[in-house]
């Protein structure tokens, strides 16, 4: 355990002298100051569409910036020779992986609780603690798919490729379900089922993210607590998942 959260302290240090709350800070604030531009055009629900609008950018953002970071991280220490260097010393692989996978939830969830902190005066508490909760996990299940590709890749852009695609099908995935199961024409056709049954069967391994932290949690109303709990459920499950693929890839590499 020692090697462990010296790893995670150390990630965390990293995170801290690239700059990284920083730049969070700033995309934030331009958030921030882009969704009280927007309100302001609106003649009537300002309101919703102030916190509609920060909370929509708010969640891309912080994907977009927890990606970015484990992938730029992991790359780096592949390109610099830093896990060489650890893996000299008396360290399992295991412990190197679960160090990183443990200081990048870490910052998974400080991102999304600065994200939520100008929620708290525009939304309802509940509503609010729910959704930073919810975008922790869905920046959580981020990061460890992050760490995972680049794992397998030792590559930025082919890692970044995939983590984009797993993230644009767990969100539209819904979406896909409904079109399939209501066509157009051609609803009997070969090709139509092959495809209904491949999306029904995706839809079974992957998380459902569009559900994940709703805007609707914070203009309309909270969520079912039960509703919640089903959501952390999932987001344990394929973070462990996860850090148990990314662990077995990384014992087979050879450096």
């Amino acid at each position: 355990m020692q090697h462990i959260r010296t790893i995670a302290y150390y990630t965390l240090l990293e995170a801290r002298r690239t700059r990284l709350p920083l730049l969070l800070a700033a995309a934030l604030l331009l958030l921030l100051a882009a969704a009280l531009f927007v309100s302001d055009l609106a003649v009537i629900e300002s309101q919703r569409l102030r916190v509609g609008f920060y909370a929509a950018g708010a969640r891309v953002a912080g994907v977009f910036i927890v990606c970015a970071h484990v992938l730029g991280s992991i790359t780096r220490e592949f390109n610099d020779k830093g896990v060489d260097a650890l893996l000299a010393l008396d360290l399992p692989r295991t412990h190197f992986v679960l160090g990183k996978l443990g200081g990048f939830l870490v910052i998974a969830l400080l991102v999304a609780v600065l994200s939520c902190l100008p929620l708290f005066a525009l939304a309802p508490l509940q509503a609010v603690v729910q959704w930073a909760a919810a975008l922790a996990l869905e920046l959580s299940v981020v990061a460890a798919v992050s760490l995972f590709c680049v794992i397998a890749f030792a590559q930025f852009i082919p890692a970044a490729a995939l983590v984009l695609a797993f993230y644009l099908l767990a969100r539209s995935l819904t979406a896909l379900q409904l079109i399939s199961a209501h066509p157009v024409s051609g609803a009997d056709s070969l090709s139509h089922v092959a495809g209904r049954w491949m999306v029904d069967a995706l839809a079974l391994v992957m998380p459902a993210l569009d559900r994940w932290p709703q805007t609707a949690w914070l203009i309309d109303a909270p969520a079912p607590w039960p509703t919640f709990a089903a959501i952390a459920a999932q987001a344990v499950l394929y973070i462990v998942l996860l850090a148990g693929a990314a662990m077995v890839d990384f014992q087979r590499r050879n450096f």
